[in-house]
């Protein structure tokens, strides 16, 4: 495995490790729909949170937030939509990014809306 999927894998982990010590319940991980793909569904007081996990090993090239183009939220919106309708769920929904650099996990709940 290429070590910058290593570095996903392990962003992810710890992503999801911080939403179950606050109080989330991990519904699904790298949840697929054709090209469609969501890194975690999680829930947290009725609300179904779709979350967008950011890695990198540094920030040399940049900070793992810069890389949430309206392009890559837009994907995201899309495959939320796909989720709640193959589902059939009715709930609130929201959109979080979750950023790791170098094991520091940083948190942006609702960061964009559709």
């Amino acid at each position: 495995m290429a070590r910058h999927n290593n570095t996903g894998n392990s962003g992810e982990d710890l992503a999801a490790d911080y939403l179950v010590a606050k109080g989330y319940f991990i519904v699904e991980r790298n949840w697929r729909s054709g090209h469609k793909e969501i890194d975690i569904v999680a829930r947290r007081e009725g609300v179904v949170v779709f979350v967008e996990v950011k890695t990198r090993s540094s920030e040399f090239f940049g900070r793992p937030e810069d890389a949430m183009t309206p392009r890559k939220m837009q994907l995201l919106i899309s495959a939320a939509d796909t989720y709640l309708r193959e589902n059939c769920i009715d709930d609130d929904a929201r959109f979080d990014v979750i950023c790791v650099t170098n094991g520091s996990v940083r948190h942006y709940e609702g960061a964009f809306r559709p």
